[in-house]
């Protein structure tokens, strides 16, 4: 196991990957460093009820490494990691977070971490207690991270609607959002600020009411949300969702947002662009908070949402232009830039 386990870092390009447990407050974790060579890794707590500790280890794998993809294609000094922890019935969340900020001091500003799913200010400020290296969900901190990430997405999505149609004539645009969580919530909002007809889905029955009736958006039943016509699907959510069944359910132009690891493989984006569907890579368009975090962390700077939105504006309209340019699917075009980025690094 360990064997293989260490040939996957290679294939991959994983520096350091820990497993963790706590038996004071049953914690079991995995924490991925994935690279350093442009400077100090960044990556959230992600709390999830994991089928198993496979399942957890390569969700584990795969957000840390997409967050150095991040890093490459905003051109910032830093690279990626992420911590999951396994959510048990028995586990004591204060206990098992502050155990958490121990660990992260331990790494000696190596590897700076923040929210993710189910992982809030509560629980950053319990993980604060015990190390420096934390987005402070207080007044001292970068800011608020969920606005950045929003701001950038739909920037990304105007970049998107540039691309294809020459014009973002948000008026015109019916929009899907998937999920109304903070960084969704606030999409779903803006976007139907900007004009658009706003169509969302979200599985907690009373939030979609209540957000829906609240910021007048259309609400979705999540059964119905790959099936509704629409010229974007935004996933705010979790990732993998877009796979062999989704693929054929899928009636829209683009597909932009906010969740991580959208695309169940590589290979699903290629079926995308083959169907002419645009994906906007998700490491290109959600990094708002790691912007926002990473300078606030390394240069001592609160980035302006709005200067934030423009650079992932400009990132995605560059990505798009190579894409066409290149007749390749935008994931692959952008991996290609994160690995270019990342050999210059490695020098």
């Amino acid at each position: 196991m360990s064997i293989e386990l260490l040939d996957l870092m290679a294939r991959d390009g994983f520096e350091q990957i820990v497993a963790l447990r706590d038996r004071r407050s049953g914690l079991r974790a995995f924490l991925a460093v994935h690279d350093t060579s442009a400077g100090p890794a960044f990556g959230g707590i992600r709390r999830w009820s994991y089928y198993d500790e496979h399942s957890a280890l390569r969700d584990c794998m795969r957000l840390a490494r997409g967050m150095t993809y991040k890093c490459a294609l905003a051109d910032l000094p830093a690279g990626g990691a992420k911590l999951v922890l396994l959510e048990r019935s028995d586990l004591d969340l204060q206990s098992a977070y502050e155990f958490i900020g121990r660990t992260v001091e331990h790494f000696g500003g190596r590897f700076y971490t923040g929210p993710d799913v189910g992982t809030n200010a509560e629980q950053l400020g319990w993980v604060a207690q015990h190390t420096r290296f934390v987005t402070d969900p207080g007044a001292g901190g970068p800011g608020l991270l969920a606005e950045a990430t929003s701001a950038g997405v739909v920037a990304g999505i105007g970049a998107a609607l540039r691309h294809v149609d020459g014009n973002e004539d948000w008026p015109a645009r019916t929009i899907v959002v998937q999920g109304l969580g903070e960084v969704g919530g606030r999409v779903a909002q803006s976007l139907r600020e900007l004009g658009a007809r706003v169509m969302a889905s979200e599985i907690d029955a009373e939030l979609a009411r209540s957000f829906t009736a609240a910021h007048d958006l259309e609400a979705l039943d999540p059964s119905a949300e790959f099936d509704q016509p629409c010229d974007v699907f935004v996933p705010c959510a979790l990732g993998g969702i877009l796979h062999d069944l989704s693929l054929t359910r899928l009636r829209c132009r683009i597909v932009a947002g906010a969740a991580n690891n959208v695309l169940a493989t590589p290979t699903h984006g290629d079926r995308l662009h083959e169907r002419g569907v645009l994906y906007v890579p998700d490491f290109a368009l959600n990094s708002g908070a790691l912007i926002r975090g990473a300078r606030f962390h390394i240069d001592g700077v609160r980035e302006p949402v709005a200067s934030i939105a423009q650079r992932i504006g400009v990132v995605v309209e560059q990505l798009l232009q190579r894409s066409t340019h290149e007749g390749l699917a935008p994931v692959r075009v952008a991996e290609r830039s994160a690995e270019a980025w990342l050999a210059r690094k490695h020098g």
